[in-house]
């Protein structure tokens, strides 16, 4: 069924031409998502389907009743409420049928009623009535459902108390999008719902939208969120909307189909004109040379169908995108960084635990994890911007470190571009100009001030300045957030050039399977990690888990195509690393019920650390857990060592 009809829609920001010419229809439980550059129209057509804008020109028909929910729109109530008020905005009706049943309660229980029943009576019976449309419009499901998508999203219930004026702008959007996925409109708007989500939030949230019921209209640069999960794609292009029944990959590869046949179009119309104009001009010349006006008739006739004719335009086969041009001034040594047994607290938490490993020249290694495990922490340690209770860590000799954070807000918001450019990298303004020029800041945008770009925009200015520096070894916090495909395309082919090493955090799956020589998951305070790009991470990483829930220490080979290892082993015996047969003697045999209750053990706290790390701020819970942990891990290293002696007397 038809629940939104776009037709020829025309849109205009001031006296600039957004939209020109958007046609487009979603039908019920469709999951479409919307690409285009920055700046195409996108997050504008998101505002007129969400009614806070009204076209220009055209026709935009939206299904009587529909019930739209837009994840850009936060309302300013929500300010003073809690994190639970706001989850729980969706089921106003059935709040307030539920506070009117706490009321007549307290009116049922009033001794003066008891003496009155004739008034019982009729207290009962609207309470009947208002419980039984509690019940039937789902009411006692409602807790648990809002702890559903609160969960999937990994927000803690030990948010659900705090104001939401307090939270940062990525928690405020992810609260605001679970409360969206709670209401469950009948047209669901959502602008980058992937940013501010680790990769198991955004694998639940896959989940979720592929089991929608209503109809979902997705704004997202992450191109394996939209393989996954969406079945119609709309892009907008020069004010145009085009529409490809299939997903993102499907996409790239029908989109360069039409235009290579707009293009041979374009070329046959082309030769087409050519030889009408040059037929015109012979005609208009033997009515000159001859006098006879039936030729002047004949080409004024063949003009007029020439005019008449729809021009096609000439289709652009390559957008123009961003040049970043990465080449270090020098290499590094073969060694560029070493650390071991690194270990930071914050109180009683601890973030990480003992940690060990090393990064060698020309690697590109991709640090994952979920939100809140310490990758932050990690690469502030060895910038040098948090000091580390225990442990070492050493650059190599000739490392020059290029850093790009993940939100460094500008100092003063009302400098322009070209100004602030100009300061930061000490250039004259033509070269200036110039170089701004490859990454898309052309004419007027250079006199913006840098309190308007867009997070995309933003990033694309810092990477051009630490471009500038040649750096040899890049740090990288989530480098492709809020950039469009265009330009993440662009940096990881500069990225894939780049002879220098790369340690980036990313949640960005096609960015990570693009780039990737290893992959370092950090989890528990600890890294593993794993040769390879993020399919090959996924499989070894369910294979480990698996290998662990039965009770076994998975072991690879470290001369195997895929190498999994766990960096630190600070606390682990040489025996806690080898393989048990569990081909033992009588001697031997008394001690597996003991190892085995203890492997299982040890699985469990770590379930529970990992799951109360990311839900409670219960420092004095976390680290009684983490005190327990240590302790099964240390008897269990000694019956390894027992059970060791008696295999190898």
């Amino acid at each position: 069924m038809l629940i939104v009809n776009s037709q020829n829609i025309k849109q205009y920001h001031g006296a600039q031409l957004i939209l020109e010419d958007v046609t487009f229809e979603i039908h019920d439980g469709e999951r479409v998502g919307l690409v285009g550059r920055n700046g195409s129209g996108k997050t504008t057509l998101l505002r007129l389907l969400a009614k806070e804008l009204k076209q220009d020109e055209g026709q935009l028909a939206i299904r009587k009743d529909t019930q739209i929910g837009y994840l850009a729109q936060v309302p300013e109530e929500w300010s003073s409420a809690t994190v639970h008020d706001v989850l729980a905005s969706g089921y106003k009706d059935l709040l307030d049928c539920k506070a009117s049943m706490n009321q007549l309660e307290l009116s049922m229980s009033d001794p003066s009623t008891a003496e009155d029943p004739d008034r019982l009576a009729r207290l009962l019976e609207a309470y009947s009535k208002l419980q039984e449309r509690f019940e039937r419009d789902g009411g006692y499901e409602m807790e648990a459902h809002i702890d559903q998508v609160a969960g999937g999203l990994q927000i803690a219930k030990a948010f659900y108390k705090r104001r939401f004026d307090t939270l940062s702008g990525g928690e405020q959007t992810k609260i605001g999008l679970a409360a969206l996925l709670i209401r469950r409109p009948g047209l669901l708007l959502l602008d980058e719902p992937t940013n501010h989500l680790d990769m198991v939030s955004v694998e639940w949230l896959e989940t979720f939208i592929k089991q929608y019921d209503g109809a979902c209209l997705i704004v997202s640069h992450d191109r394996t969120f939209l393989d996954r999960v969406v079945t119609k794609i709309i892009e907008l292009e020069d004010g145009e909307a085009h529409t490809y029944l299939t997903h993102y990959t499907g996409y790239m590869k029908e989109k360069e189909e039409r235009l290579l046949q707009l293009f041979a179009d374009y070329q046959e119309q082309q030769k087409r004109i050519k030889k009408m104009r040059e037929t015109i001009r012979q005609l208009e010349e033997w009515g000159r040379v001859g006098g006879n006006e039936k030729f002047f008739r004949r080409a004024a006739s063949m003009r007029k169908a020439l005019e008449r004719m729809e021009k096609l335009k000439r289709p652009v086969l390559e957008q123009k995108g961003a040049e970043f041009g990465l080449s270090p001034a020098d290499r590094s040594g073969r060694k560029v960084l070493r650390f071991e047994g690194l270990t930071k607290s914050f109180g009683a938490a601890q973030v990480l635990s003992g940690m060990n490993g090393e990064l060698e020249y020309g690697e590109k290694i991709m640090l994952v994890g979920p939100n809140g495990s310490g990758k932050s922490t990690f690469i502030k340690l060895l910038l040098g911007e948090e000091h580390a209770e225990e442990g070492t860590f050493e650059w190599g000799s000739r490392v020059d470190i290029g850093y790009l954070a993940q939100l460094d807000p500008p100092g003063d918001g009302r400098t322009s571009v070209l100004t602030y450019f100009r300061e930061e990298a000490g250039l004259e303004e033509g070269e200036a100009r110039s170089r701004l020029a490859r990454y898309l800041f052309y004419g007027a945008d250079v006199f913006k001030t840098v309190g308007q770009l867009s997070g995309g925009e933003w990033t694309r200015l810092r990477l051009a300045l630490l471009m500038l520096r040649k750096p040899n070894m890049l740090i990288l916090d989530e480098p492709t957030n809020h950039m469009d495909i265009a330009s993440r395309e662009a940096l990881e082919e500069a990225l894939e050039e780049f002879p220098g090493t790369i340690l980036a955090i990313t949640h960005d799956r096609y960015f990570i399977n693009r780039l990737a020589d290893k992959v370092w998951e950090l989890e528990m305070g600890r890294i593993t990690v794993y040769l390879g790009d993020f399919d090959a991470y996924q499989e070894k990483r369910a294979q480990l888990q698996a290998d662990r829930a039965a009770g076994y220490n998975a072991v690879r080979n470290p001369s195997s195509s895929v190498d999994v290892r766990t960096l630190s082993e600070s606390k682990a015996p040489r025996a806690a690393k080898l393989p048990r047969s569990m081909k033992a003697g009588n001697a031997s045999e008394r001690l597996e019920p003991s190892i085995a209750q203890q492997e299982s053990r040890l699985i469990e706290l770590d379930a529970r650390l990992n799951k109360l790390s990311e839900q409670s701020t219960d420092t004095e819970e976390l680290a009684a857990l983490w005190a327990e942990r240590e302790a099964v891990q240390d008897r269990l290293n000694q019956l390894y060592e027992e059970w060791m002696d008696q295999e190898n007397p």
